[in-house]
């Protein structure tokens, strides 16, 4: 257990490292910009890429008073559009209702090829609206389609779903903190 625990921290420790400070303070900057201009940041993603966004609109809500809402956590709507249309559009079809412009949309996938992220980011490219991918390389290597269509791309350089998983909950809690700092 204490030489996984070691190489498993230190991967975690690699792959947030890896992470330029420059993309986190142009993430920052447009969320701090939106809660200015009243406007919703949109977040989404399936499975542990589900539950991140979730507690992120939570965290940003509560403490930053940012507008922010986790579009996989309204299951009847969910399985309604999965039900009615497909499971692709999931997402596209609640920003379809809700979207607005100025709105920032982030996307969640370890793999960056989950395709009700991908449908729903394409959507608000076309809607010119801000889009934010946080990815990893999991089966791929390369960040997936998430990382070409993101105009911002948070990048975790690792093939572990679990470390994916977890960056991605620490990128949420740093851009927060750093924001607080910042606002207050």
């Amino acid at each position: 257990m204490k030489e996984f625990k070691k190489n498993y921290t230190a991967d975690l420790f690699i792959a947030i490292n890896k992470i330029d400070h420059n993309i986190l303070q142009k993430v920052a900057d447009h969320i701090m910009v939106a809660k200015k201009n009243s406007k919703t940041i949109y977040l989404m993603g399936n499975g542990g890429s589900s539950a991140t966004p979730s507690h992120a609109a939570g965290d940003w809500t509560k403490e930053l008073g940012i507008k922010t809402i986790c579009l996989s956590d309204n299951t009847p709507i969910i399985t309604a559009l999965a039900n009615d249309t497909d499971y692709s559009n999931i997402f596209k079809g609640q920003l379809e209702i809700f979207l607005e412009s100025g709105d920032i949309v982030i996307g969640y996938s370890g793999s960056g090829n989950s395709m009700n992220v991908i449908n729903a980011i394409n959507y608000a490219n076309i809607n010119k609206n801000l889009t934010i991918g946080i990815t990893g390389n999991y089966n791929n290597k390369t960040g997936g389609k998430l990382k070409q269509l993101s105009q911002i791309c948070i990048y975790l350089d690792t093939i572990s779903m679990e470390i994916i998983e977890d960056g991605q909950l620490i990128i949420n809690h740093i851009i927060k903190e750093y924001i607080k700092t910042v606002i207050e």
